[in-house]
């Protein structure tokens, strides 16, 4: 994992840690996994610039109101994703 997607991931898990949408925004996420979590595994598995633009793109169909649910997404065809946190590809 590079430095910009360490960075990124370490920004994404702080939002998380400090409550989300729900607490910055006051919104309610549509999907599962919530946005912020999508963006973490895709920029983990994709890279900085294709994981943000996958995050980017499902932020944008969650302002859709009217969906809801587990969309189709290329991270559910692959294998896992490390859990968020200080393990997430640095070496202790």
């Amino acid at each position: 994992m590079n430095p910009l997607q360490r960075w990124l991931i370490r920004g994404i898990e702080g939002y998380q840690r400090r409550g989300g949408g729900r607490s910055v925004f006051g919104i309610e996420c549509n999907f599962t996994p919530s946005c912020s979590e999508y963006t973490r595994q895709a920029i983990h598995r994709f890279g900085a610039l294709r994981g943000l633009r996958l995050g980017w793109g499902r932020v944008c169909r969650c302002a859709d109101r009217d969906a809801v649910g587990r969309i189709s997404d290329p991270l559910t065809s692959r294998g896992p994703v490390p859990p968020p946190g200080p393990s997430s590809g640095r070496a202790a």
